[in-house]
C-alpha cells in the first residue's frame, strides 16, 4: 500500500512531536528511537525514511520545539502574563510540554554540533521574541532580554531540581517578583 505525501508529512509531524515531548521529559540519552516511534503510533522500521539518525531527529525535534508559536495578529506582547505562565507550578510540573531551554539546556551542551546548533538558533528566536515583549529599551535591549531569559530558565531549572516543594514554589515566586520589578 502506497503512503500519500500528506500521510508522510503527518507521520513526520507526529514523530517530531513525540520526540520533542519525550526528550523534554526524559532527556536525549534516555529516549530510544523505538520509544519515539511507538509514541508516534508508528513502527520502528519507518524511522529511517524520515531521519538519518537519532542525532538528526534530536536536532530537528529541538528546532521545532524551540520555534516560538506565532503571535496573534495585532496582539501586543504581554510580558507579565508570559512570566507568570513560565514561572508557574503547571509549567514546572509539565516538562514534556514546557520549555526545551530549561528541560534540555544542561544536556544540550554535551550533544553533537547539529543539536547544539538547533539549541542556539532556538535561543536566538526566543531572544528576539523576548526583545519584542520588553518595553522599549535603549541599545541594551538585547542584554536585558538575555538577562530575563537567563533568569526565567535558571529559575525553572532550580525549581524542578529541588526535592522540597516549598522551596520550589519559593524559587518561582522570587523569580516572578524579580522580573516584575521595574
Amino acid at each position: 500500500m502506497r503512503v500519500t505525501r500528506e500521510q508522510v508529512q503527518e507521520n513526520r509531524r507526529r514523530i517530531l512531536e513525540a520526540a520533542g515531548r519525550l526528550f523534554r521529559e526524559k532527556g536525549f540519552a534516555a529516549v530510544t528511537v523505538a520509544e519515539v516511534m511507538q509514541a508516534a503510533g508508528l513502527t520502528h522500521g519507518g524511522f529511517y525514511g524520515h531521519f538519518d539518525s537519532k542525532e538528526d531527529l534530536a536536532a530537528q525535534a529541538l528546532a521545532q520545539t524551540l520555534t516560538p508559536a506565532p503571535r496573534k495578529p495585532g496582539a501586543p506582547p504581554d510580558l507579565a502574563r508570559f512570566v507568570a505562565a513560565y514561572l508557574s507550578a503547571a509549567h514546572r510540573d509539565g516538562p514534556g510540554t514546557g520549555c526545551a531551554l530549561a528541560a534540555l539546556g544542561g544536556e544540550a551542551a554535551r550533544q553533537p554540533a547539529p543539536v547544539r546548533r538547533a539549541f542556539t538558533e532556538g535561543l536566538e528566536a526566543r531572544l528576539a521574541r523576548m526583545q519584542e515583549a520588553m518595553p522599549a529599551l535603549p541599545e541594551g535591549g538585547r542584554t536585558a532580554a538575555l538577562a530575563a531569559i537567563s533568569h526565567l530558565v535558571g529559575a525553572l531549572v532550580l525549581a524542578r531540581a529541588v526535592d522540597d516543594p516549598a522551596l520550589s514554589d519559593e524559587i518561582l515566586a522570587a523569580a516572578r517578583a524579580a522580573l516584575s520589578e521595574p
